[in-house]
This record gives structure tokens, C-alpha cells and sequence, in this order.
């Protein structure tokens, strides 16, 4: 997993800045329940992720940081949830977004981001994903709506998709800016 000292280590020097950081805080959302920690801030660039599950699976999420939030849920067949700020890490954390169709965080999809200035550093990890996943069954995507960003594509069926960290040293970090809506789409 992104956050892991296995990552930390082996990441070059030149990209490890811009990474997600291993002590992520939740940020705030619009969804069924919200929480902020005391040690981070908020910052409402007019940015926003929205994550649209066209699956026949709730998605249960969970954003993290060294513990996980509260388990919120994504509806099937076209539920949508929005992170409509971002939240900076008063240490200089991350965050990832986890994504399950289970209950459980055994095997999850993840979006993780850092905020510098302004400026997202982003990425899609399927370190954790089951190879069997629904998520990979389905295929996931990351769109963003300012053309001159990369986005992030993983067809259905594609287990070892090159656009999605696949091994704590893959280097698939994007980066666009914090102003700019993002749509995470599965299925």
C-alpha cells in the first residue's frame, strides 16, 4: 500500500514530495456522515471529487489516515457521494479514499491525494484490490474536468492495469489543480 514505510523507502527522491504521506486525516464530505480532525484544515478551492458508482454493489468507503473514518455507503446503480473540499494534513499527510463492496477493508480500490498549494498530486492504488475484485470485474476511471490534466483509466477486466499502483514502487502519481472536479467512476 501507498502508505506504507516498504513505499516510503523505495520511492525516488525526485516524486516523493508530491506522494500521498502515510498520516492522512479525513476530510470533510457530503454523504452520511461527516467527521474532521482537530490536526487538519479544510480548503475550499471550489474543487471537488464525486465518486459515481454505476456498479450493481453498494461501495463501502472509508477515508483514512492511520485509522480509518466511519464506514460510509455508495449506492448502486448510479449513487454518487462528493468530497467537496479538500483537507490538508497539518504534518504534510495524505489521504486515501477506500473503497470496498464489502464491509470489510480487506480488499479496496483507493484514491489518494496530497494538497500542495495548489496543486493535487493524485493516484488510483489496487495494491490492496482482490485480483477478483468487482471493481476490476467493472473497470474504474478518473475524469477530470480541466482538459490540460491526466486522467486515469482501467478497463474491465484489467488486473494489473498500469494506470493504478500495482506495486509500492510503481511511480502513477498525476497531478492537476486543486480548483478542478474530479469524477471517480466505477463501472
Amino acid at each position: 500500500m501507498i502508505f506504507t514505510n516498504v513505499f516510503i523507502t523505495s520511492i525516488i527522491a525526485a516524486t516523493a514530495a508530491a506522494l500521498p504521506h502515510p498520516n492522512a486525516v479525513r476530510r470533510d464530505a457530503t454523504a452520511t456522515t461527516t467527521s474532521t480532525s482537530a490536526s487538519s484544515t479544510s480548503t475550499s478551492t471550489g474543487g471537488s471529487l464525486e465518486i459515481v458508482n454505476n456498479m450493481d454493489s453498494t461501495v463501502y468507503m472509508w477515508d483514512t489516515s492511520s485509522e480509518s473514518s466511519a464506514m460510509e455507503t455508495i449506492d448502486s446503480n448510479g449513487g454518487t457521494h462528493t468530497e467537496s473540499s479538500w483537507e490538508i494534513n497539518s504534518d504534510g499527510g495524505g489521504i486515501s479514499i477506500k473503497l470496498s463492496t464489502s464491509e470489510s477493508e480487506d480488499s479496496v480500490l483507493q484514491f489518494e491525494y496530497t494538497v500542495e498549494g495548489e496543486t493535487l498530486y493524485w493516484d488510483l492504488s489496487s495494491i490492496n484490490l482482490d485480483s477478483d475484485s468487482e471493481f476490476i470485474t467493472a473497470g474504474f476511471s478518473v475524469t477530470i474536468n480541466d482538459d490540460s490534466c491526466t486522467t486515469a483509466s482501467c478497463s474491465a477486466g484489467d488486473s494489473d492495469c498500469l494506470e493504478s499502483y500495482q506495486q509500492p514502487d510503481d511511480v502513477d502519481t498525476n497531478s492537476c489543480s486543486t480548483s478542478a472536479k474530479y469524477t471517480l467512476t466505477l463501472g
